[in-house]
């Protein structure tokens, strides 16, 4: 993850509960289960970084946006790593954020 650049797109595909308690600042968030319905919501980027909790989800969202003509990049780890990192978590409605 040290090679994402700090201006990347960042697709955050977990679902709302997982987002709501600790994302990465600026990130959009798509859940994977609403993305083939939501195809234009995606935000610009060339290329696309996506993000779930550990990087399986992103994965395949990655994957299936390769196959659309999508420039799609995984995030290794995702957010748990992000977190480890040390990289900025925010959280909606002001609590403490965590990554769950």
């Amino acid at each position: 993850m040290a090679e994402l650049p700090a201006d990347a797109a960042l697709l955050d595909v977990r679902e709302s509960d997982e987002w709501v308690a600790g994302h990465a600042p600026g990130a959009t968030h798509l859940p994977m289960s609403e993305l083939t319905g939501r195809m234009d919501e995606l935000p610009d980027g060339d290329p696309l970084y996506v993000i779930c909790r550990s990087g399986g989800r992103s994965a395949r969202v990655v994957a299936y946006l390769s196959a659309q003509g999508f420039p799609a990049v995984n995030v290794e780890g995702g957010m748990q790593a992000w977190a480890r990192q040390g990289r900025e978590v925010v959280a909606d409605g002001g609590a403490q954020p965590q990554i769950v």
